[in-house]
């Protein structure tokens, strides 16, 4: 089991290793997505899927509590080690179906559809579920590796966040950490920016007041740098340096829909604008 970046995941998931191993036969390559689900919230859970990388010791009882299971949306070699790249998507979905014909749960066949209002009930209804979108691919074309041969389709909407650290320096910010206050008062971090735009720059640091602390900066309601913990990047595991800052500015961001744990954006964040016109008392807080 190996992630995007090439990582090996498979001491972390030995339940979800186990049904492909018992189910699948061997040589066979699939192209799929793992998903942890929170029965209480309704929803994914990208935090608790986290947890796999994190728990060292405690992976057992991980496993146990917080299932893993994995969406699987394309076959690129079948059982008899035959490649299957140059063949359409359509062969190679029925040769998928045929294969996960009688696999267990955790193996999940992802639902595919070419009926538009299908289509638009996904994209409005499972938002809640922590779906974040489609992806819309072409039926007759192969599979590229490397390449986009399909096409992303997110859900999009602005808010407002408050500006708690940034990467790089105060007087040239790269990226945006944002927060948000719970209902105790305390600034929750709950997302990160994609990096400024270089236009964008001068006015956030003319508006930037770095905080000065003694000793380990104690007084920021964030540690400095950011455990690994707190990224939002799955396999991550290095702290983030940063400059915290005091938590006067108003940030609006555009987000997609997908949330984990108290209001945490699972994906990089787009800074649109500062808005001077609100104060951090004004920004939605964080429901319990």
């Amino acid at each position: 089991m190996h992630s995007r970046a090439g990582r090996d995941l498979t001491a972390y998931l030995p339940d979800v290793c186990a049904a492909l191993a018992e189910h699948l036969p061997a040589g066979v390559i699939l192209d799929a997505e793992l998903v942890c689900w929170d029965m209480a919230r309704g929803r994914t859970a990208f935090a608790d899927l986290r947890r796999r990388i994190t728990a060292g010791r405690g992976l057992a009882a991980e496993v146990a509590q917080r299932p893993v299971h994995l969406v699987i949306f394309d076959l690129l070699r079948d059982g008899r080690h035959r490649e299957l790249l140059d063949q359409p998507l359509a062969q190679r979905r029925r040769r998928l179906q045929r294969l996960l014909s009688g696999a267990p749960p955790q193996l999940a066949l992802c639902p595919q559809t070419t009926d538009p209002d299908l289509v638009q009930a996904w994209f409005t209804d499972y938002a809640v579920a922590g779906i974040e979108g489609l992806v819309v691919k072409d039926s007759g074309k192969p599979y590229r590796p490397g390449a986009v041969g399909w096409k992303k389709v997110r859900r999009k909407t602005t808010t407002e966040m408050i500006i708690g650290g940034v990467t790089g320096t105060a007087t040239n910010p790269s990226s945006l950490l944002l927060g948000r206050y719970d209902t105790r008062g305390r600034l929750r971090l709950v997302a990160q920016s994609h990096p400024v735009k270089a236009v964008q720059r001068s006015e956030l640091a003319a508006g930037l007041q770095p905080m000065a602390f003694q000793g380990n900066g104690a007084g920021h309601p964030w540690p400095r740098p950011l455990p690994a913990g707190w990224s939002m990047n799955l396999t991550d595991r290095k702290p983030l340096p940063y400059v915290q800052v005091e938590p006067l500015l108003v940030a609006e961001v555009e987000v997609d829909g997908v949330i984990d744990g108290p209001g945490r954006h699972r994906h990089l964040c787009r800074h649109v604008r500062l808005r001077p016109d609100l104060a951090p008392d004004d920004v939605a807080p964080l429901c319990p």
